[in-house]
């Protein structure tokens, strides 16, 4: 998945924390973050989802593969564009589709649909502007809580880049390193992954 779950459950508490008032009145912030989080856990799933799918399918053609000279990663990269354009899935991750963050602008507008959608259900928020409206206050909120998260996560990659011996990516070592970089940059912006996992 693109974003922790922590992350994830980060932003819903801020964005319940942070819609203001004037837009809408939110009887219970602990109880609408949940829904929030539900809501775009399930949204950022349907990318992970679909390259299960991609892979089990995969697991049929391996013969095939091998005996055309087709290598793993451009049939996965082939299917899943198929399946993407068949099932009209919106693209999760931003370096796809050439956004800066983690997640792609088109997604953001995605999430934020499905959670107006979901707020409007909720006994525990009542809109006080249009649903549009919400929906726009919501994709500005993701956007500048992803942006802060984005910062820590090329901060966290640029102190492992200045070590004194290089360390590769992928490796344990660099994991270990860029979890640590990452929760204390996380912590200079505010947001306390240690606190985000026992709430």
């Amino acid at each position: 998945m693109l974003l922790a779950k922590e992350i994830v459950a980060y932003l819903t508490r801020q964005l319940a924390a942070k819609l203001g008032s004037n837009i809408i009145e939110i009887s219970n912030p602990t109880a609408v973050a949940e829904l929030m989080t539900t809501v775009v856990m399930d949204e950022l799933g349907v990318e992970d989802r679909l390259n299960d799918e991609v892979r089990d399918l995969l697991e049929q053609y391996s013969v095939y593969m091998s005996n055309n000279g087709i290598s793993y990663s451009e049939m996965f990269r082939r299917i899943k564009n198929q399946l993407i354009a068949q099932k009209k899935i919106v693209r999760a991750s931003g370096r796809d589709s050439g956004d800066n963050m983690k997640l792609s602008r088109d997604k953001i507008n995605e999430i934020s649909h499905k959670l107006v959608s979901a707020l409007k259900k909720s006994r525990d928020c009542r809109f006080r502007k249009d649903g549009n409206d919400v929906r726009l206050e919501l994709v500005r909120l993701i956007s500048e809580i992803l942006l802060n998260e984005d910062k820590a996560d090329k901060a966290a990659r640029t102190k492992i880049r200045t070590q004194k011996k290089e360390i590769p990516e992928g490796s344990e070592e660099w994991d270990l390193l860029h979890k640590r970089y990452y929760a204390d940059e996380l912590k200079s912006l505010g947001i306390d992954l240690g606190r985000a996992e026992h709430r």
